[in-house]
């Protein structure tokens, strides 16, 4: 067993984002071990990385939705370097669509990636850090988990599922020296909004103007694109912020990732009813 003079970073969906972002931060200072995660062929890309690579980085093939995966994954750390000191749940996914436009399989790849993975990678490291007196466990949540928005609510619900779980889990693991942090960034500038996935009838809606739901999808894809694309915020600049929190004694239970998540919570204690007026092109939403 490696020396454990430098704390073991687990980190989830590493490839590429906020992940990768974060992995290539910590991996700067030199003074964490990284267990990175990705899967299929961004795991395979990914363990050939030119940067990412050393010593103090060992790149694990996981599918967080798959059990035997995440057990296996928490042991090859453990064997390496004996254990996690810092998990980092970054994985996550999002399925465009209106409620309407949902079925049971939709809800449940959203809730399997977002809400029940995190959870189930935090039982597996929990009792190493319980053993040793200290930990932190950092799940990236969203401001879809403190507000709702159209065509994103399976979305909202795996995060503000994934919110109450972690609040609880704060004040259970405390007597043990262990910590809970939720990071919630609002927009980031990226080609994030690509890599969304819809459901059949949501794909179908958002491509035919007869739909009834088709404003919905039009404006709210346009105004998310175009926001991802004019903010300041960046992959860098939130997993700047994540690496300062690691090194705070007394992290804190949640952190605003980017300056517009802040403004947002604060329009959700505010203006809740008047937000419906300020959603993209929502007069022509409905019957016309």
């Amino acid at each position: 067993m490696a020396s454990r003079e430098k704390r073991v970073v687990f980190i989830t969906g590493a490839a590429r984002g906020l992940g990768r972002s974060l992995a290539l931060a910590l991996h700067r200072t030199g003074r964490y071990r990284l267990a990175l995660t990705a899967r299929g062929e961004a795991f395979e890309t990914s363990s050939r990385d030119s940067i990412l690579r050393g010593p103090d980085v060992h790149w694990v093939s996981l599918d967080v939705t798959n059990p035997a995966e995440r057990d296996s994954a928490i042991d090859q750390v453990a064997e390496l370097w004996g254990g996690v000191d810092i998990l980092v749940n970054n994985a996550g996914t999002m399925v465009r669509a209106v409620v309407e436009h949902l079925t049971d399989s939709d809800h449940q790849q959203q809730f399997a990636v977002n809400y029940r993975a995190p959870l189930e990678l935090a039982r597996l490291v929990l009792p190493g850090m319980r053993a040793r007196g200290r930990g932190h466990i950092v799940n990236i949540s969203s401001v879809g988990g403190m507000m709702a928005m159209p065509t994103m609510g399976a979305y909202s619900a795996s995060k503000f599922a994934l919110e109450g779980a972690s609040e609880a889990l704060y004040y259970e693991v405390r007597p043990w020296n262990v910590y809970v942090t939720l990071v919630a960034p609002g927009f980031i500038n990226s080609e994030g909004f690509a890599h969304v996935s819809y459901t059949s009838r949501s794909r179908e809606a958002s491509a035919h103007a007869s739909s009834p739901y088709h404003a919905h999808y039009e404006y709210m894809a346009d105004f998310i694109a175009k926001t991802m694309q004019r903010v300041p915020s960046t992959s860098e600049s939130v997993a700047a912020r994540v690496v300062r929190l690691l090194e705070r004694k007394r992290p804190p239970l949640r952190l605003s990732g980017t300056f517009d998540a802040a403004l947002f919570a604060m329009m959700r204690r505010l203006l809740p009813r008047g937000l419906y007026r300020c959603l993209p092109g929502v007069r022509r939403w409905g019957p016309h």
